[in-house]
């Protein structure tokens, strides 16, 4: 899927001489936790969230430090922090330098732009205007029209129990695994060793995606690799 599918479109963004007041009333109207800051040609200049707000004179919650670590701070960086605290307008409080992506970006690069850069929305920008932004949010009502709604009744048990076997075959974790795999009307059992705790969630989260299972029971245990002595997990 391609962020086209998913993008917020128009765009509600805000200008860079608007006051942080309207910033915020914006923002809580909408419901929504950032801005981006665009001028009245359709250009983007920076993006205002919730974050830009926090470190406020007016709520008393300004950067405070000891007095020896206020000479480390630079000067430059001191002045910086002073405006951010005290600014009136969006262009004095808003973030530049911000990560954009495009229409036909895929939901991969999306997500390994927002995860690398520590961010929850990227404004999507074509021909230097933009035309879209997209929040994690979007990204979790994707998910919902890509997760399946209902089991597979016409799957028998023992087609269950093949590819349940055939996922597990295909993990790398689940490599040299010994489970045992029974089905009983979609029920499907775990049996047998497993050689680190971990494998044990990681086994039901793939038996559950597998079409036609109701639910997945357990009876793994977890065998020391070196020693070969069953671990007890709540010891």
């Amino acid at each position: 899927m391609q962020v086209e599918s998913v993008m917020a479109s128009p765009v509600v963004g805000i200008d860079p001489s608007a006051s942080i007041a309207d910033a915020a009333r914006l923002m809580l109207a909408r419901k929504i936790s950032g801005l981006p800051v665009i001028r009245n040609d359709g250009t983007l200049v920076g993006i205002v969230s919730e974050g830009d707000f926090l470190r406020r004179g007016e709520l008393g919650t300004k950067r405070k430090r000891s007095r020896w670590l206020e000479f480390l701070v630079s000067p430059g960086k001191a002045a910086d922090e002073h405006a951010h605290a005290n600014g009136r307008r969006v262009e004095e409080v808003m973030s530049e330098g911000v990560v954009t992506t495009t229409r036909n970006a895929s939901f991969e690069e999306v997500v390994e732009l927002m995860t690398r850069h520590h961010v929850k929305r990227l404004p999507v920008v074509e021909d230097g205007k933009v035309v879209g932004i997209i929040a994690r949010s979007d990204l979790l009502r994707a998910l919902l029209l890509v997760l399946p709604t209902s089991d597979s009744s016409d799957v028998g048990d023992e087609q269950i129990r093949r590819n349940i076997l055939a996922e597990l075959a295909d993990q790398i974790w689940a490599g040299t695994s010994m489970i045992h795999v029974n089905v009983d009307k979609g029920v499907a059992d775990l049996s047998g060793p497993i050689f680190d705790e971990r494998e044990r969630l990681a086994a039901r989260v793939a038996a559950e995606n597998v079409a036609g299972v109701k639910a997945v029971t357990d009876h793994l245990f977890w065998v020391e690799p070196l020693s070969g002595t069953v671990v007890d997990p709540s010891a």
